[in-house]
Order: structure tokens, then sequence, then C-alpha cells
């Protein structure tokens, strides 16, 4: 593979990671607002099953108004019954109209039950579900963070250590440098001092106090001596 192409594979590689890091981050964005929308959606089942409820309250109330009414009209009947027959006859058609119209109003009632309940499974349900979608979303924006984090403290890292090995070279150099210079001024000192000494001994050797090279009579002097 040409140099070229592995540049142009290259650049296209990161398009890809680009335009795919957008999507992630419109896809998190419409998860949002699909959380916010469903949150919506929710408050709205909620005030629905409240109206629900009022309603069932309603036709319970119906219900018994209608059995309170039923109850007093067989009593009116029983005590017809003995006095005025067909009196006791119209208190029965009554109660068989109330007890058509309450069988009618308790249909009505379990209906809104019914609805009641399966409406209360449905909100609980997708309340569970909103909740679990609006921890992963969370968790994922978290872990998000967290990486970014991570890559840019390893980034400084990865920078610390190469200015870290910059600076320590350097600072080797600086002290070699010193290094040399303590060792050439010593032995400068040295040398001063050799100097300073082979002069000491040339004078006094000048005034016969020390050295200086000793005379034919001197040597004989001194072997004869021995």
């Amino acid at each position: 593979m040409s140099v070229w192409r592995k540049l142009v594979t290259a650049v296209k590689g990161g398009v890809t990671e680009a335009a795919e890091a957008v999507a992630d981050s419109q896809a998190i964005r419409i998860l949002e607002q699909e959380i916010r929308d469903a949150k919506d959606e929710l408050r709205k089942s909620d005030h629905a099953r409240t109206q629900i409820l009022a309603k069932c309250k309603l036709a319970k109330q119906k219900v018994d108004s209608l059995q309170g009414s039923i109850s007093q009209y067989e009593e009116h009947a029983r005590k017809a019954i003995d006095t005025d027959r067909q009196l006791a006859l119209d208190c029965a058609q009554k109660v068989a109209d109330l007890r058509a119209e309450q069988d009618s109003e308790q249909q009505i009632l379990d209906q809104f039950k019914q609805s009641e309940q399966q409406l209360a499974v449905n909100i609980t349900q997708a309340k569970a579900n909103l909740r679990r979608l609006e921890q992963q979303v969370d968790m994922v924006k978290a872990t998000e963070s967290v990486q970014k984090a991570q890559v840019a403290v390893s980034s400084r890292h990865m920078g610390a250590n190469s200015k870290m090995k910059t600076a320590t070279e350097s600072l080797q150099r600086i002290q070699d440098k010193q290094n040399m210079r303590s060792a050439e001024l010593q032995a400068a000192q040295e040398l001063a001092a050799d100097e300073s000494t082979d002069d000491l001994e040339k004078r006094l050797a000048s005034a016969g106090i020390k050295g200086g090279n000793a005379s034919a009579d001197d040597e004989l002097s001194r072997i004869l001596g021995k």
C-alpha cells in the first residue's frame, strides 16, 4: 500500500470516527428528548387515571344509590301486598326497572375498574422502563465524562513524562558542566600550589638554607665523616 493510500485510509478512518462521535452525541440528545416526552405522556396518563378513578367513584355511588332505592321499593312492596296488590306490583316493577338500571351502571363501573387497573399496570411498567432508560443514559454520560477525563490525564501524563525526560536530561547536562568546572578549578588550584612550592624551594636554595646542588668538598666531607 502506497503512502498516499495509507494517508487516504487514515483520513477516512478519522472521518468515520468523527461521524460516529457526532451520531452518538446526537443519539444521546434524542434519547433525552424521548425521555422528556415520555415523562410528559406519563403525566397525562396519571391525569387520565385520576379521571377514571373519579368516574369509578361516581359510578359506585350511583350503583349504591340504586341499591338503596331497590331496598326501599322492596320494602314498599312487602308492606303493600296485604292492602293493595296493584301497588305492590307497581313497586315490584319499579324494583325490576331499578335492578336493570343498576346492572347497567354496574357494567360501567366494572369497565371503569378494569380500565383503571390495566392503566395502573401500564403506567407502573412504563415508569419502571423509563427509570431504567434514565439510569442507562446517566451511566453512559458519566462513563463518557470519566473516560474523557482519563484520556486528558493520560495525555497530560505522557506530555509530562516527555517534559520530565527533557528536564532531567537538561539537569544532567548542567550537573556534568558543573562537575567539569569544579574539576578544572581544582586542577588549577593544584597547579598554582605546585608552582608556589617550587618557587619557595628555589628561594630557599638560593639562600643556602635548603636544597641546592652540593659541592664536591661538601660531598667529600660527608663521605669521610660517614
